[in-house]
């Protein structure tokens, strides 16, 4: 699936937004492209890594699934979801993402 010209320079923007460390502000673009396209996988890879970098890790885990359940057979979307799952438990404590990772990484072999 193409990705529309519009999500395509909204997304140059989010990223340059993250380039320059306005994480708040990327966020809100990134959000923006997924309002207009909700199965924009890259946006929701994004939205993972700047809500860990915001210590908003229940949204990073929303959105590294999210990631992986529009592309299951994407390994790079596996790895990254489960090293999102090890983030969160490192912020929060939370062993309930340990057992997540874990599942991830038994699906992966």
């Amino acid at each position: 699936m193409s990705i529309s010209p519009e999500i395509l320079a909204i997304e140059k923007e989010a990223e340059q937004l993250k380039n320059d460390e306005k994480f708040t502000e990327s966020i809100a673009k990134y959000q923006e492209a997924l309002a207009l396209d909700e199965t924009f996988v890259r946006g929701h890879l994004a939205l993972s890594v700047l809500f860990h970098k915001t210590e908003q890790h229940a949204d990073s885990v929303k959105h590294g699934e999210r990631a992986y359940q529009l592309e299951p057979d994407d390994a790079f979307n596996a790895a990254a979801l489960s090293v999102t799952y090890q983030r969160a438990f490192e912020g929060t404590r939370d062993p309930i993402y340990i057992e997540k990772a874990e599942s991830v990484n038994t699906n992966m072999r």
